[in-house]
């Protein structure tokens, strides 16, 4: 599996964002979606047209995290962090990557770390680093399925 990380050149409308986001969704993907006064947890549901605008949100699945961030009249930007090669719809970002999983934490829903209601479901979340290989620099921190 060859890393690959790229970006969108134009903003995409809601529409354009939703078909992208299904495009990438796997069988177990999950979904955070950000508003300004709210955060919707790690959850199951695709994204619909009636959850926009939102500040941003990301889609994460074993092989890769697709990230989008509100940019103006209702488009958004998106990156693209994948382990599954390159994607020609998407402008290359840097040259030689290499990724690292490690094991990430969850803290139980009383934590006070986590904001009111903030919700998650039970599974085995693991973080991808993607690392320049000419600086050894961590870019991207990505979430993933553990395995």
């Amino acid at each position: 599996m060859k890393p690959f990380v790229g970006y969108k050149k134009e903003p995409l409308s809601v529409t354009e964002l939703l078909d992208l986001i299904q495009e990438f969704t796997t069988e177990t993907s999950y979904y955070f979606l950000r508003w300004t006064h709210k955060v919707s947890g790690i959850i199951e549901e695709s994204p619909t047209n009636d959850k926009f605008p939102m500040l941003e949100g990301q889609m994460f699945n074993n092989e890769c995290e697709l990230r989008w961030k509100y940019k103006q009249k209702n488009t958004y930007e998106v990156l693209l962090l994948s382990v599954v090669g390159e994607y020609p719809d998407f402008t290359k970002l840097g040259e030689d990557w290499q990724t690292q999983q490690r094991n990430a934490h969850l803290y139980s829903p009383t934590e006070t770390r986590f904001p009111k209601g903030f919700s998650h479901t039970n599974l085995d979340i693991a973080q991808r680093y993607f690392i320049d290989t000419k600086t050894a620099t961590v870019h991207f921190v990505a979430l993933t399925i553990g395995k």
